[in-house]
C-alpha cells in the first residue's frame, strides 16, 4: 500500500468516527455542542486534501457515520415483519447512510475544486442540504438545525428556517477549524466566535409564558405495536381501547374537549368499509368533532387520509396525504416490483398508496382551521409553508410505531418542534404510540404522553404568534443567496484559471 492510499484510509476512518460522534447532536442525545465539535475537527482533516477526490472521501465518510448513527432507528420498520424483511434491515440502514453520504462527499469535493482553501465549503454544504429536500422526493432528515430545538439557536428557525441554520453552523465550524494566517486578531475573533457560539448551542431559550385560547383537545394514544396492529385478535382490543380514551369524562379542572384526534390509521378499515365503527367512534365522542387517521379507497385507489367525523358517524371532510414515503407508502416502478414480490413496508400491492392533490386546511368549527400532517409531512418545511392560507394551528397525525421504541420518534418529534417554530404556530400532535404532545409556538412542550404509553391527553391549545418572517419568506432567500453566490465562485475560479 502506498503511503497516499494509506494516508487517504486513515482520514476516511477519522472522518467516519467524527460522523458518529457529530450524531450525539440529535435525539435521543441533544448535544449540539458535541456536533459543532465533531464539525470542526472536520476541518483539519478536510485541509489535509489536496484533490477534490480525497475531499469527497473526507465527506462521505463523515456523511456515512453520521447517518449510520443517527438514522440507526431505519432497520425498525424491516423488524416488524422479520421473516419477510428482515435481510433487508441491514443493507437498508448501510445503502441509504452511504447514499445521503453522497450529497456531502459532492460537496466537499465542489469545495476543494472551487478553491484551494475549501472555504466554499460554507456554501457548498448547505445547498446540498437543501437540495437533499427535494431531489427524489426529498429526505431532509438529520439536517443540523434539527439538533437545537431545546437551546436557544433553534428560537433563529423563526426567522431564518432550518437551512439557513444550518449554513451557521457549518460556517462556525469552518472559521473555527481551517486553518489560515493566525494572528493574534484572528485568534481573538475566533475565541470570540466560539464564545457566542458555545452559549448559543447550550443555554435554553428566553423564558416566553406562552398566551393560551379557550380551547381544549384531547389527544388519544392507543401505543398499539406495529407486529400487533393489523392482528386480527388484537384489532378489537386497540379500537375499544381508543373508545374508551374518547368517552372519558375531561381531565380534573378542565371542561370538555372542543376536538378529539385519533392518530394515523388508527383504524383498521378503510374509510368506506369502515360500516357502524364510525357511529361507534362519533358516540363515545358524545358530539364533540373527531379527526382521525384512516385508509380511503376510491376504486382502485388507496390513499392515507385524515377525516373530520360529524355526530352521527358522517363524513364531513377528508384530506389526503400528497407527500408519500417512497418505498415505505408507494414503491417506485410498483407494478413492475410487484411482479418479484417486492413491495412497500406500508402500502397496498403494486404501487401503494396513491398521493393527495396537496396542503390543505381542515375547518374544525369554533377551535379554527387547521393545516393536517401525517406523519412523514412534517419532515419537510416547504410542505408546510404550502398551506393555501394561514392556519390557526398545526395537526401532525402519526403512527411511530414504524420506527421503534429508540432515537426514531424522538427525532421525528423534535421535527414537529422545528416546523411550530418556523411557522409560529401550536401543533397538536398524536402519536399512536407516543410522543403525542402539544407544542406552543416557541416549539416548546406543555403537555405530552410518554413513548411506548396508552392514554389520552387533554391539552389546552396555545395561541399562535404572529406570521414569523420565515413563514412569509421560506427558503428561497437563502436558496438565492446559495445560487448566486456559488455561481460567483464558479466565475471567479474560470477567470482565475483563464490567466
Amino acid at each position: 500500500m502506498t503511503v497516499g492510499r494509506a494516508a487517504a484510509l486513515r482520514r476516511l476512518g477519522a472522518a467516519v468516527v467524527l460522523g458518529v460522534i457529530a450524531a450525539f447532536g440529535q435525539a435521543p442525545y441533544e448535544f449540539p455542542i458535541v456536533l459543532l465539535v465533531a464539525l470542526t475537527a472536520l476541518m483539519l482533516l478536510f485541509a489535509k486534501t489536496v484533490r477534490p477526490r480525497q475531499a469527497a472521501l473526507v465527506g462521505w465518510g463523515f456523511g456515512t457515520g453520521y447517518f449510520m448513527h443517527s438514522m440507526v432507528w431505519i432497520v425498525s420498520p424491516f423488524l416488524v415483519d422479520a421473516p419477510r424483511h428482515g435481510w433487508m434491515a441491514p443493507f437498508a440502514l448501510v445503502f441509504l447512510s452511504a447514499g445521503l453520504a453522497l450529497f456531502w462527499g459532492g460537496a466537499f469535493a465542489f469545495s476543494r475544486k472551487l478553491s484551494a482553501n475549501g472555504w466554499p465549503l460554507i456554501l457548498c454544504w448547505p445547498a446540498v442540504e437543501l437540495l437533499r429536500a427535494y431531489v427524489l422526493t426529498g429526505f431532509p432528515w438529520g439536517m443540523f438545525s434539527q439538533s437545537l430545538v431545546e437551546v436557544m439557536a433553534g428560537q433563529a428557525l423563526a426567522w431564518v428556517g432550518p437551512y439557513a441554520l444550518t449554513l451557521w453552523l457549518i460556517a462556525a465550524a469552518v472559521v473555527l477549524g481551517l486553518p489560515g494566517q493566525r494572528t493574534a486578531r484572528t485568534r481573538g475573533v475566533q475565541a470570540a466566535l466560539a464564545l457566542v457560539t458555545g452559549a448559543l448551542l447550550v443555554l435554553p431559550p428566553r423564558a416566553v409564558i406562552a398566551p393560551m385560547t379557550d380551547h381544549h383537545v384531547r389527544l388519544i394514544q392507543p401505543n398499539a405495536a406495529q407486529r400487533d396492529k393489523w392482528n386480527p385478535d388484537m384489532i378489537p382490543v386497540f379500537f375499544n381501547r381508543q373508545l374508551g380514551f374518547t368517552s372519558a369524562g375531561p381531565a380534573e379542572g378542565m371542561p370538555p374537549p372542543d376536538l378529539i384526534i385519533w392518530s394515523e390509521t388508527a383504524i383498521p378499515w378503510s374509510l368506506d368499509l369502515a360500516g357502524t365503527a364510525l357511529e361507534e367512534i362519533s358516540a363515545a365522542a358524545q358530539g364533540v368533532p373527531v379527526l382521525m387517521g384512516v385508509q380511503r379507497r376510491s376504486d382502485t385507489r388507496y390513499f392515507n387520509s385524515a377525516a373530520v367525523l360529524g355526530k352521527r358517524g358522517e363524513v364531513q371532510q377528508v384530506y389526503d396525504k400528497h407527500h408519500l414515503v417512497p418505498f415505505g407508502e408507494y414503491m417506485p416502478l410498483g407494478n413492475l416490483m410487484a411482479n418479484f414480490g417486492i413491495h412497500g413496508l406500508a402500502s397496498r400491492e403494486g404501487n401503494g398508496y396513491s398521493a393527495g392533490p396537496g396542503a390543505k386546511l381542515l375547518d374544525l368549527g369554533e377551535i379554527g382551521r387547521a393545516l393536517p400532517l401525517i406523519c412523514y409531512e412534517a419532515v419537510f418545511a416547504h410542505d408546510v409553508a404550502a398551506a393555501p392560507e394561514r392556519p390557526a394551528f398545526l395537526i401532525q397525525m402519526t403512527n411511530d410505531a414504524w420506527f421503534g421504541k429508540g432515537p426514531g420518534p424522538l427525532q421525528h418529534l423534535a421535527q414537529a418542534r422545528m416546523r411550530a417554530i418556523e411557522q409560529g404556530l401550536p401543533m397538536a400532535r398524536v402519536a399512536n404510540t407516543g410522543v403525542s404532545a402539544m407544542i406552543d409556538p416557541w416549539g416548546r412542550i406543555t403537555a405530552m404522553l410518554p413513548l411506548n404509553q396508552a392514554g389520552y391527553l387533554d391539552a389546552v391549545l396555545p395561541a399562535p404568534r404572529r406570521a414569523t418572517p420565515y413563514s412569509r419568506s421560506g427558503d428561497m432567500p437563502v436558496a438565492l443567496l446559495l445560487l448566486l453566490s456559488i455561481m460567483l465562485l464558479i466565475i471567479r475560479k474560470h477567470r482565475r484559471d483563464s490567466d
